[in-house]
């Protein structure tokens, strides 16, 4: 079944990752899940732009018109997707160094199972206040870390030091991944690709 890992990732992540690690799924089975937990941010982040509004701080909230989010939302689950994808690219590049040997399916997962508390955190695009979208995020954030922290040693067979480490490298990998996408979307907003208001 589709997502039936996300529950035990919440509940009992290191009993789940034993369980992840012991029934490898095919690639399709980690596609599907990626391609569905993007959905949220995306979408929920479409629904609070168009019809709640934004609440930067004092002031009226501020709404997009449907095509400037349809635009953005669409480049934000692209942006989520590709990702998640050169996280696995990365961890499965940086794998070898750290004496493990994972098919590109294992670390795929492992980013995919890694990445899904940060998506859930797009729930919170549906109350828009920045304030607790940022603190949201933040939980969601610390808890990715922890999951990769604990799935690495398991998922990788690697022992708990060298896995901490190769964890780390993995998280560095992934800020910078961010500070990548957001670097673009700065450039392309600059570029007149910048979102359209409502009046």
């Amino acid at each position: 079944m589709i997502l039936n890992h996300l529950w035990g990732l919440y509940a009992h992540p290191k009993e789940e990752w034993h369980t992840i690690d012991a029934r490898h799924e095919s690639f399709r089975y980690s596609l599907i899940h990626i391609l569905l937990v993007a959905l949220i941010p995306s979408v929920c982040a479409y629904y609070s732009a168009v019809h709640i509004g934004w609440s930067i701080g004092v002031g009226e909230p501020i709404r997009l018109t449907a095509d400037s989010a349809l635009m953005l939302s669409s480049a934000m689950y692209v942006a989520l997707i590709g990702g998640v994808f050169a996280l696995a690219y990365l961890a499965h590049w940086m794998a070898h160094t750290f004496g493990a040997e994972p098919t590109y399916t294992q670390t795929l997962e492992l980013a995919s199972y890694t990445s899904t508390p940060l998506f859930m955190v797009g729930f919170a695009a549906l109350y828009p206040e920045l304030w607790f979208v940022m603190l949201v995020g933040l939980a969601g954030l610390t808890y990715s870390v922890y999951l990769l922290y604990v799935g690495v040693p398991i998922l990788m067979h690697i022992p708990e030091e060298r896995g901490f480490i190769y964890a780390s490298s993995v998280v560095t990998t992934g800020l910078i991944l961010l500070v990548c996408v957001m670097t673009a979307t700065a450039i392309l907003w600059s570029s007149g690709f910048g979102p359209a208001f409502t009046h």
